[in-house]
């Protein structure tokens, strides 16, 4: 059976062996005919047709590396076939692992090609420019090189030397001018206006003729596009902007592969339209509706578009206004690092402390991060952690993460492995319990979903030996506010916190008690006194750290915002306290009661204890806030 088998794994090596090689000599003839043709469509045709996308990676660095020995107008050449390439043949993993391939060649390309360290920058600046190739490729395989390498070189003359230049995108696209003039933008301004044009003079005839002008059928899903959004924005000449396109796919000018590209773009962006396009989605159904009922789009072939509303508890409007405010305040963080600002924002913003804007607040942050450098990786974690939003809400803004981690791989490739380790960190950071782990999986079925492998992931790395350390130092430490000082890592603070509990304890002063905390430089973080503080008093049955909690409230360093946090957080860990101190409950209700009368907490801040049930036996009520 064994010897079976061992057969069997061998035949099928051969065999995939034999595919690969086939592929190579095949993509180097499309590659050769293509630079002598200059026939877009025609290589498009012929790369698909060899029907083995998992070996597409190799296409896209022959392709480069071949252009790379040649003139300009092949370096264009090739550029322009990428583009044209992706998505609709060459799916964006295969984008990137191509390059990856390229640049981890560098050593042996700067052989024959001397100037392989300036060309493959331009490769990949480009690529990011034309929206092929993410901007977090660079940094990311930066990390996996050795630091002498010209692989290194490469990558970082493509962000220095052309796309942190000023006047970048039109520097990049014009530096291979050759036989190709026009860049990307000159043609998407020039499909514009030829629609403006013809939705003003209804004048068909000339609006195909710009259309033939513009000589890239390849570039055709963007008049699809286009044409879609100012359909939906102007529902005036939706019909006229329809008959525009049904005739062009009726007569050939438009064809099915790039009309259904078109469309499959609008799906992927009818969430951002929502926010200036009420009912986007309705009206995209509608189009396609029409579309298909025309006869001139397959609808069973595009992306699914599901109309089923997300569950809300407030107005759309609220929402959208939210979310653009979201986008101000993380931005605004991630160039001053001043959490006590976000705090004071989101209180402004979310006056309620609604679930529904917390988790979409979560989800905001991590997708802005996931998009940048090391450094607002973890300055978006320590965010997370400071904030103290419940875990329900943090929990329900991961899975909207998932959710959308499709379209987010578009641009960003290793999507699955940065939110894994944002979860894993989440947990280290007692954002999350383990146990948040299987609420989230059981969102998702199958370990092939998307969600699947975050949580696998996630979990291995959680599992891992000395975990905990490497997960806290994954992103390099704290992000400051200033760059000459990286600030605090939250498990650095916590460290400090409970040794100056602890000095205080065993007879310390108050004054330097409240120094050190203040030497901190984090009030919006003193709700995690507040729950060592307590957790200890019931602990050791010591009543001189309720006295210090009391100085530090009088005094004004603990606010009654993060003195009702640090208690909801010690409400949240009773089951775990309960183990180690039986009365745990009782003591909590008594402290709690003590705490409202001396004016700690608000009189609506309530807890039941319910030891009976399996459930959470939590019920806190804070501002109103159900928890």
């Amino acid at each position: 059976m064994c010897l079976m088998q061992e057969y069997g794994h061998s035949a099928g090596a051969r065999k995939s062996a034999c595919d690969f090689e086939a592929y190579r000599k095949r993509a180097t003839i499309i590659v050769e005919e293509y630079f002598a043709t200059d026939d877009v469509v025609s290589a498009t045709n012929e790369l698909r047709e060899l029907a083995m996308p998992s070996y597409n990676y190799y296409f896209v660095k022959k392709l480069v590396s071949m252009a790379m020995d040649r003139h300009d107008k092949e370096k264009e050449m090739a550029a322009v076939l990428l583009s044209a390439l992706y998505a609709d043949v060459i799916d964006a993993p295969q984008v990137y692992r191509g390059f990856s391939k390229l640049v981890e060649s560098a050593d042996d390309l700067i052989v024959d090609i001397p100037d392989t360290v300036d060309v493959l920058a331009l490769f990949i600046a480009r690529a990011v420019v034309d929206d092929i190739l993410p901007p977090a490729f660079l940094k990311k395989q930066i990390a996996l090189l050795s630091t002498d390498s010209k692989g290194v070189e490469v990558l970082k003359r493509a962000e220095k030397g052309y796309l942190a230049a000023p006047m970048r995108v039109e520097c990049i696209e014009r530096r291979w001018r050759g036989s190709k003039t026009e860049s990307v933008e000159d043609v998407k301004a020039r499909i514009n206006n030829l629609l403006m044009e013809y939705v003003v003079s209804g004048d068909k005839k000339e609006a195909y003729r710009c259309i033939k002008d513009l000589k890239v059928s390849f570039f055709h899903h963007e008049i699809v596009k286009r044409a879609l959004i100012m359909a939906m924005e102007k529902r005036q000449v939706e019909d006229k902007l329809m008959d525009l396109l049904e005739e062009a796919a009726e007569e050939g000018l438009i064809n099915s592969s790039q009309i259904r590209k078109g469309f499959d773009r609008m799906i992927d962006t009818v969430d951002d339209l929502s926010l200036d396009i009420p009912n986007a989605q309705r009206i995209l159904k509608s189009l396609i509706s029409k579309a298909a009922s025309d006869g001139w789009l397959c609808a069973s072939s595009l992306k699914s578009l599901s109309l089923e509303p997300r569950k809300r508890s407030l107005e759309d409007s609220l929402t959208r206004t939210f979310k653009m405010k979201c986008q101000s305040i993380i931005q605004e963080y991630f160039l001053s690092g001043d959490i006590s600002e976000v705090c004071s924002c989101l209180e402004a913003e979310n006056k309620t402390w609604s679930s529904e804007l917390n988790a979409i607040f979560v989800k905001r942050l991590i997708t802005l991060a996931m998009d940048r450098k090391n450094r607002e990786k973890e300055m978006a974690s320590v965010l997370l952690s400071s904030l103290c939003f419940p875990a329900d809400d943090v929990v329900n803004g991961f899975v909207m993460l998932i959710e959308s981690a499709a379209d987010t791989a578009l641009d960003n490739p290793v999507v699955v492995e940065d939110l894994a380790m944002f979860l894993a960190r989440a947990v280290v950071d007692e954002v999350l319990a383990p146990q948040h782990l299987e609420e989230v999986e059981s969102q998702f079925s199958g370990t092939d979903s998307v969600g699947g492998k975050v949580l696998q992931m996630a979990k291995s790395l959680l599992k891992a030996r000395l975990s905990g350390e490497r997960i806290l130092r994954c992103w390099g430490g704290g992000g400051g506010s200033d760059g000459s000082r990286p600030g605090w890592a939250v498990e650095d603070v916590k460290d400090k916190i409970g040794k100056l509990l602890e000095e205080y304890e065993s007879g310390g002063d108050i004054r330097e008690a409240c120094r050190c905390m203040k030497e901190l430089g984090m009030p919006f973080f003193h709700h995690e006194v507040v729950k060592k503080a307590l957790v200890r008093v019931m602990e050791k049955k010591n009543e001189r750290l309720w006295g210090l909690l009391e100085h530090c409230f009088g005094s004004g360093h603990i606010t009654m915002n993060q003195m009702t946090k640090g208690f909801l957080r010690v409400a949240e860990s009773l089951d775990d306290l309960a183990l180690d101190v039986p009365d745990a409950r009782k003591q909590f209700v008594d402290y709690v009661e003590r705490a409202k009368t001396k004016g700690w907490l608000d009189s609506s801040f309530n807890y039941t204890s319910n030891s009976n049930s399996n459930s959470n036996s939590i019920h806190v009520k804070e501002n109103g806030t159900s928890q």
